[in-house]
């Protein structure tokens, strides 16, 4: 008997992608495949093989850093000299940390960890001002957990998953240890005490659904009493090292963090964090050791995502380089695959989403005059970074990467020159200019703080975008996400960003608490969906579903006056992009670290806002991907 299809009106998701799914076979070193995942994978093998071709010889390297990211990819290719150093490049690192006696010692190496990004029990970093965007400031945080969320520690449902990736974790730490000179009761005692501290740190910082509020990291705090806070460690002497003199104020982004600061971190409690860093360190750099260090160490992720294997020496010897030098690397890109011809179509795409997107504020029913007049301010003034940028952003120059160092002195000197360049910039301006994806990344973005919109050319490919696809195909494609990247200028966190990028109240109480009442829809919308065994949470994905809301709207708008539009392409390719084939444990972490929701429900939920999806394929009540009129939500 011949498989029944599903119905179209019943999962649009399923019946665009449900044969492709059955037959489709996730790479062993992979924990998802089809949609966006594809296409990363044809942009690494393009690469890969440019790569390989460059070492060779077979293609000219077209500039220094071109020629410093091959020879980085070489190091990590040397997997003779990789398993004959072992450990070794590593241990005077971790010598450093266990030979710390005392709080003073520590205080004479803050500036050395945080360059060479050892681990501390909190974190500073150099940012725009969130209320001064031309600006940086100094900006702190605290430390991250073990396990991927806070969520995992305290909420009762999780506790048998936590205790198994807690065992699993254990496990990985503990034979990674065995390389170290540690005796035996030495790398037990380190494992109970990072352990020990990792809850602690757990107990303070944010978890990911509070992350998602990224308007709410803006704290600003005094110098001085972030230094008393942080005692018994001299942060006004970090703060003279790093920068020449001391910034009047700091924003924090975890108060919380910084008010429990004491309960983590005392001279009585400086060996568990000892012990926390040395495994810490250990962890993080064991992938540019040798072949078994680097296999070990990825347990835990593979855990987590449910790839079988450890991605080959030769993908990871490129993702290195790519890491490394990524600016350098999309620019080539770019040039190299990305046509002039596209580029146009796409950039007039985004113009005619963006004037549709002001026509429509300005019929919007339920914002007054002075708050539309400030959106489609906001609106015209977005900036539009199409493809890749034209040079290299400054901190690329100071990178080199030396002939005679090992792969991990290499990755260390790199991190090292990036974060030496990121603190020196606090007292300049921001450079708007900047791009913060590179051209070789499949994906897309909105910066809240510049009011850009930023599309790599590895992500204007099909399904996305093509010129041979119809408009309707590529309103279904790239115009969604495209209408995606608008809409986050107004979403729950966009919309108290001014045109400027400053957090700036431009909102009316009474059209601000309008718009909150429509966010709370959409939370209602998606909270609660049973998902991957799991149940999704609405609050934590309300910001990217109120932009996949925007941009089906913005687009179906334009469909409207499109003659020859055809809506069933529309749909079906704006299905097609979220294709999806994952791990079940994959599946699991997202719920618990990704802000947008599942794809499959990007897929089957945004349709069911909007009438042209009932009248397209004749949706009734009856109908699984039906939703009642007073409980469709459509905000911009």
């Amino acid at each position: 008997m011949e498989k029944q299809k599903v119905r179209i009106q019943d999962d649009l998701f399923a019946y665009v992608n449900g044969d492709w799914i059955e037959k489709a076979v996730i790479p062993d070193d992979l924990p998802s495949c089809g949609g966006f995942a594809d296409l990363d994978i044809g942009v690494e093998k393009t690469l890969m093989a440019d790569f390989s071709d460059m070492a060779t010889g077979k293609k000219p390297i077209p500039n220094k850093y071109m020629g410093d990211a091959i020879k980085l990819y070489e190091k990590g290719l040397d997997t003779t000299r990789r398993n004959e150093e072992g450990i070794s490049p590593l241990l005077p690192a971790l010598k450093e940390i266990s030979s710390i006696e005392n709080v003073g010692e520590l205080n004479e190496k803050l500036k050395e960890f945080v360059l060479k990004d050892w681990p501390l029990p909190f974190n500073i970093g150099v940012d725009s001002n969130m209320k001064d965007t031309l600006h940086y400031a100094a900006v702190l945080s605290g430390p991250r957990t073990f396990l991927p969320d806070t969520t995992y520690y305290f909420k009762p449902e999780l506790k048998a998953q936590k205790e198994a990736l807690t065992k699993v974790f254990s496990s990985m730490a503990l034979a990674l240890l065995d390389f170290t000179p540690l005796s035996k009761e030495e790398k037990s005692l380190c494992l109970k005490d990072a352990l020990a501290f990792d809850e602690i740190v757990a107990s303070l910082v944010k978890s990911q659904e509070e992350w998602s509020e990224y308007t709410k990291c803006y704290n600003p705090m005094s110098e001085k009493a972030v230094a008393d806070s942080l005692k018994p460690l001299d942060f006004d002497g970090l703060l003279q090292g790093l920068f020449g003199k001391t910034p009047s104020e700091i924003i924090v982004y975890e108060p919380r963090f910084l008010e429990g600061f004491k309960k983590l971190f005392t001279e009585e409690s400086l060996s568990l964090y000892k012990h926390w860093a040395y495994l810490k360190l250990l962890l993080t750099s064991a992938q540019y050791l040798s072949e078994e260090m680097r296999t070990i160490g990825s347990t835990f992720h593979r855990a987590l995502s449910g790839a079988k294997v450890d991605a080959s020496i030769t993908k990871q010897a490129y993702r290195s380089a790519s890491s490394a030098y990524s600016e350098p690397l999309g620019i080539y890109y770019g040039q190299t695959y990305f046509g002039e011809e596209a580029k146009k179509d796409v950039v007039s795409l985004v113009k005619d989403i963006i004037s549709t997107y002001e026509r429509r504020m300005e019929k919007n029913d339920f914002l007054s005059k002075a708050t539309k007049e400030k959106a489609i301010l906001k609106l015209k003034k977005i900036v539009i970074k199409m493809g890749y940028p034209e040079k290299c952003a400054k901190m690329y120059e100071r990178l080199t990467t030396h002939v005679d160092s090992s792969f991990y002195e290499a990755m260390s000197v790199i991190a090292e020159e990036k974060n030496a360049f990121i603190m020196s910039r606090l007292y300049e301006d921001v450079d708007r200019g900047e791009w913060i994806m590179p051209g070789h990344l499949v994906n897309a973005c909105y910066n809240p703080y510049t009011n850009d919109i930023t599309f790599p050319a590895a992500i204007l490919q099909p399904p996305f975008y093509s010129i041979k696809q119809t408009r309707s195909e590529n309103l279904g494609g790239i115009g969604t996400v495209i209408g995606h990247e608008i809409s986050h200028a107004f979403d729950n966190n966009g919309a108290q960003c001014d045109e400027n990028g400053n957090l700036n109240n431009w909102w009316t109480e009474e059209d601000f608490g309008a718009f909150t009442k429509r966010t709370k829809a959409m939370i209602d919308e998606f909270d609660g969906i049973p998902f991957a065994g799991s149940k999704v949470n609405g609050a934590f994905v309300v910001s990217e579903n109120i932009a996949d809301n925007g941009g089906m709207a913005v687009t179906l708008d334009i469909m409207s006056h499109l003659k020859d539009a055809n809506y069933k392409e529309y749909f079906i390719n704006a299905a097609k992009v979220w294709c999806r084939k994952a791990r079940p444990q994959f599946l699991q972490l997202l719920l618990s670290i990704d802000v947008h929701s599942p794809a499959e429900l990007r897929a089957n939920m945004q349709p069911r806002n909007f009438p042209e999806w009932y009248k397209t394929f004749d949706v009734k009540s009856t109908d699984k991907m039906y939703l009642a009129p007073e409980k469709r939500v459509d905000i911009w």
